[in-house]
């Protein structure tokens, strides 16, 4: 019997409201039972980008421990998984402020009801931000294909941190971000070295609206098409720069066919960063 017989598994999109679009994630809502290497079976079964699993929990004060597992290895914090765990546990417990213990830190989550339909609001972990090695994007750049004249000269590379760390590459143009067809070995290898969990890429159409990707093959997959966690380190880059809007809108996944929205708001002087959208439930498998 494989461990997904043994544990009921939820499945949501996030950072939409409609089930064909967003970023799927597991959820299992009572994990306290379970050990790594049967959450990361979960996980790998599953197949989404991330698995979330409450492993404990304190009703009273809403607190619960969650963990992130990707098919092939525990992540310390997922934000779209976070969101789909909050409006499942919305769903169940009613509406209102959820604290996450996670391995990155404590993380706040609000939940409500926006036009008809269950949002959440996640505050991050103090953010940070600092110019990427050369050495290491160049060989990042070599991985995706791409050269320095495929970068935005506006926005330099940086390593930015919102619970765990990304690299922060932009694509000079729409039509060279859409054209994504990497060496899934070479990247991994490279993030895997500098402690990378996705490499942020992205457009400005405006200071108010971003267009991103998010390679994620440390994960044991190519692509995520929501993620919350790079916007919050997003988030956290463009404070150091001092560049853009508080406030503004990252759009994810319609090259892949999810498309996914993700609001995005500098939170305090410290740079954490508040990142919000939708989730819904998905047809069972």
């Amino acid at each position: 019997m494989t461990v997904t017989n043994t544990v009921e598994i939820l499945r949501y999109t996030a950072f939409t409201h409609e089930p064909e679009g967003g970023n799927p994630a597991g959820i299992v809502l009572n994990a306290g039972e379970l050990s790594d290497a049967e959450m990361l079976a979960v996980a790998a079964e599953v197949g989404y980008s991330e698995t979330a699993f409450v492993t404990g929990r304190d009703g009273e004060s809403r607190t619960f421990r969650v963990r992130y597992f990707a098919p092939s290895a525990e992540v310390d914090f997922c934000g779209h998984a976070t969101i789909a765990t909050s409006v499942a546990l919305a769903e169940r417990l009613g509406t209102g402020r959820l604290v996450f213990d996670t391995n990155a830190g404590e993380i706040v989550v609000d939940t409500e009801i926006v036009d008809d339909a269950l949002h959440a609001t996640l505050t991050s972990v103090p953010t940070h931000s600092s110019p990427a090695s050369e050495e290491a994007v160049a060989e990042v750049l070599s991985a995706l294909g791409w050269s320095h004249d495929d970068l935005d000269p506006a926005f330099p590379p940086h390593v930015a941190f919102g619970g765990v760390e990304h690299l922060m590459l932009a694509a000079a143009s729409r039509e060279r971000l859409a054209d994504l067809r990497y060496d899934f070995d070479a990247l991994k290898s490279v993030m895997t070295r500098n402690g990378l969990t996705t490499v942020n890429l992205f457009w400005r159409e405006s200071d108010e609206r971003f267009h991103s990707r998010n390679p994620f093959p440390v994960g044991g997959v190519v692509e995520d098409p929501a993620t919350g966690a790079a916007a919050a380190a997003f988030g956290g880059y463009l404070r150091v720069l001092g560049t853009g809007s508080s406030e503004f809108t990252i759009i994810q996944g319609v090259d892949m066919g999810r498309p996914s929205t993700l609001k995005v708001s500098i939170a305090s002087p410290d740079g954490r960063t508040r990142v919000s959208g939708g989730a819904v439930a998905m047809e069972a498998v």
